[in-house]
């Protein structure tokens, strides 16, 4: 995972602030900011493997997030 800005699938844009680990597990997690207003929260992390990997949306394979730049 490159630091920078990501496009999630659905459209909203998130910057990835760096790789981090589960303290137990030791499980790679990316934390990163959302770029637009949620209530939800600002930052989030999510496990590696799910952050770099594809969905089948439609019959079609997608990147969850793809890299768009620094």
């Amino acid at each position: 995972v490159q630091l920078g800005i990501y496009q999630h699938y659905k459209g909203p844009r998130y910057r990835v602030l760096g790789l981090v680990r589960h303290s137990e597990t030791l499980e790679e997690l990316v934390y990163y900011e959302c770029l637009y207003e949620n209530p939800n929260g600002q930052y989030w992390v999510r496990p590696r493997d799910m952050f770099e990997g594809n969905l089948v949306i439609d019959g079609k394979e997608v990147k969850r997030f793809t890299y768009v730049g620094a």
